[in-house]
């Protein structure tokens, strides 16, 4: 007798509906599980038989083969557990197999056969939602979670000796529904920039950034506020919207960082160390996981040092910087992985950290410094400033601005850019991009007279003009006038600069 029950893959970040069949046969006892499943699926026959033991059931002692399908497509994880124990309850007679049609399974079991939380469950019941299934049935830590798809019902199973009455609707209360808000993102989580004193450039820099989305690159001696300004950036950024709040919490449920059944509040930000590796910061493993690049998404992704990073691993950014994605292939998977965020670095001038006149470095050491970071990185950078050391006056005196006035300022430009297209400056296309900019006549000339001198890559003539409308949006024109365009070619200058220094 084959019975089916229904569960998840998790396939990169994208739930895959899997069928669990279970196949009872005259024979020696035995039990078998099929179907591509990893290490963690394979020791599920251990669990289950001593859940469904210890929970009061009995298990079959005849021949048993559960199959996971599709066979081709990978199985990991422990969150088969339950489903596999619901379809050999069902193919036993023991529960009822219409009580479990149109149900989903998703959770580990314990050998005492209590179900434990396991990663995901905001995928699974997106999934689940899709599908068009009825009900899903995950741990009770889980619950609230899987609450946060509308049009599903969710079922908390405690333990599997209460799944009968559970199934029959006589089981487990229903879960509260949270109320799921729009989120609004707390700036004072954040450091307030009105910890920086002196550094006016520079935080119209990190402004003009997080207004429009753009890539930005602080360059200066150590101990000059890089990594301070930089932290700041996170809390600039408008709050995010409810379609983005899922997005950043369906990621890091399936990595595991802790959902507890609320939605996202705060945009993403990761600091990875310079050690890490290609696979880490844009994703990769077998069976590929996202990285940094992914964990960053909708958010900000600083990387302090820039120039100590691997090369490879800095060169595997290009791809993600200009897509906003990326594709890992391994054997015969292909997983695509959200990289939507903002760069943000931060590096020294040179191996000694001074520049001008009181720099140590040698030929050599300058070359191989400016060869750790590729000219067709740098030329993704949208905004590169340096950083000086501010002086003793600056320091003594009250700060230039604070989060809460620039996060405004922000906020505002960011209203104009989804107005106007949808999306912020730093994700126009290029067939929209000339009409959402409106240069000026004059500097429309600038701009021509500046790429023909060769300074611009074709590349960075388009973000000179994406951070140009930017610079417009912050001062509230309509028109990309001659100084906003001025400020951007500047902002380019200094990234030729800092590549042939």
């Amino acid at each position: 007798m084959v019975v089916h029950a229904l569960s998840f893959a998790i396939d990169g970040l994208e739930p895959r509906l899997v069928t669990v069949e279970a196949d009872l046969r005259r024979g020696l006892p035995s039990f078998a599980i099929v179907g591509l499943a990893d290490r963690a699926v394979a020791e599920a026959r251990e669990r289950v038989r001593a859940a469904l033991v210890n929970s009061g059931y009995e298990f079959p002692l005849r021949r048993l083969t559960v199959n996971l399908a599709p066979a081709y497509l990978r199985k990991a994880g422990p969150g088969f557990d339950l489903a596999i124990a619901c379809a050999i309850l069902a193919a036993s007679g023991q529960v009822d197999e219409n009580a479990i049609a149109g149900c989903a399974f998703y959770g580990e079991l314990s050998l005492g056969g209590q179900l434990r939380r396991c990663r995901g469950v905001l995928a699974v019941a997106e999934g689940a939602r899709r599908a068009g299934l009825k009900r899903l049935i995950v741990s009770p830590d889980s619950a609230s979670e899987a609450t946060l798809i509308d049009g599903l019902d969710v079922g908390p199973l405690a333990s599997l000796d209460r799944l009968a009455e559970v199934l029959s609707g006589r089981g487990e209360p229903a879960t509260e529904r949270p109320s799921t808000p729009r989120p609004v993102s707390d700036s004072s989580q954040f450091p307030d920039l009105a910890d920086v004193r002196g550094h006016r450039a520079a935080i119209e820099a990190i402004t003009v950034a997080a207004a429009g989305g753009h890539n930005l690159l602080l360059s200066g001696p150590p101990g000059t506020g890089k990594t301070m300004l930089a932290r700041r950036l996170a809390g600039l950024l408008p709050p995010l919207t409810s379609c983005e709040a899922l997005e950043v919490t369906r990621i890091q449920s399936i990595v595991g960082l802790g959902v507890e059944g609320l939605l996202a509040t705060e945009r993403p930000f990761r600091a990875p160390h310079h050690s890490i590796s290609a696979a880490g910061l844009v994703g990769g493993g077998t069976p590929p996981s996202a990285g940094e690049a992914t964990l960053a998404h909708r958010g900000v992704l600083f990387l302090d040092e820039l120039s100590e990073f691997n090369r490879g691993a800095l060169e595997a950014l290009r791809q993600p910087l200009e897509d906003g994605e990326v594709t890992i292939v391994r054997g015969q998977q292909t997983v695509t992985f959200p990289t939507r965020f903002a760069l943000v670095a931060a590096t020294n001038p040179c191996l000694c950290g001074r520049s001008g006149g009181a720099c140590r470095c040698s030929e050599v050491e300058l070359t191989r410094h400016r060869q750790r970071l590729s000219g067709p990185l740098l030329d993704r950078l949208d905004i590169v400033v340096g950083v000086e050391r501010p002086s003793s006056d600056a320091l003594e005196a009250p700060p230039v601005t604070n989060t809460a006035s620039v996060a405004a300022r922000v906020e505002a430009a960011r209203n104009l850019q989804l107005e106007r297209g949808g999306r912020p400056n730093s994700q126009l296309v290029a067939r929209d991009l000339l009409a959402a900019v409106n240069c000026s006549r004059d500097a429309a000339r600038a701009l021509t007279q500046a790429y023909d001198r060769g300074g611009l890559s074709a590349r960075g003539r388009d973000r000179a003009l994406r951070v140009a409308r930017t610079v417009a949006d912050l001062a509230g024109e309509d028109q990309v006038m001659t100084a906003a365009l001025a400020q951007a070619l500047g902002y380019r200058h200094e990234n030729e600069r800092l590549g042939n220094r």
